[in-house]
């Protein structure tokens, strides 16, 4: 079995580093709950969506390292290398940010990934060779259906509803803020155990 996974917002937990990041720039102005979503929406609405673009290349940038892996990624990874089941990381990511300093943000990923001990190969089953990191959302669909993948694992819906993403991967939804109803096309995973109930059924 051939398992796909997207990276930011499925592997990296940004919500704590995107709300202070916000706050170092003065930029919150009420209580916002510490959570990504909301504080990109508290910027946008306040008139502020440059700050935000210019946050996001910091934030997949250099201050990545201040990010954090979601509970259980590394236990679903371990289980993944027990089972026999490979796994490849397919990420939508540009080389620079939109806005901003041109950080390198692939670099930054493999620096994310090296810290957290991602590549401890015997452990995890990953290496850098096993991580894909596509220039456009197209480009991801494409390396995903040349990979074969079995089973996707994203947080967007839209890209599980792209058109081109492969009919026979299974799609895997995650959800940790169980903001998305449940849908026919996909199974919704609100935490990693649930994405492993998913792939190895309840009894993992």
């Amino acid at each position: 079995m051939l398992i796909g996974l997207d990276f930011d917002n499925t592997i990296v937990r940004y919500d704590r580093l995107f709300h202070r990041l916000a706050d170092e720039r003065g930029l919150l102005g009420e209580p916002v709950a510490v959570n990504k979503t909301a504080v990109r929406d508290y910027l946008r609405r306040i008139g502020r969506e440059p700050d935000w673009t210019e946050m996001q290349g910091v934030g997949y940038g250099p201050r990545i390292a201040d990010a954090e892996p979601f509970p259980g990624v590394k236990d679903f990874l371990a289980k993944c290398l027990a089972a026999g089941a490979e796994v490849r990381i397919v990420s939508h990511k540009t080389k620079h940010p939109y806005a901003g300093p041109p950080f390198d943000l692939h670099e930054a990923a493999h620096n994310f990934l090296t810290a957290h001990g991602f590549y401890d190969t015997a452990v995890t089953g990953l290496s850098p060779e096993r991580v894909n990191l596509a220039l456009t959302k197209r480009a991801k669909i494409d390396r995903i259906a040349e990979l074969g993948c079995d089973v996707f694992v994203d947080d967007l819906t839209d890209i599980l509803a792209e058109p081109g993403f492969p009919a026979k991967t299974r799609k895997v939804l995650f959800d940790p803020a169980d903001q998305f109803a449940d849908d026919p096309s996909y199974t919704r995973a609100k935490s990693w155990a649930d994405v492993t109930a998913a792939v190895f059924g309840r009894s993992a």
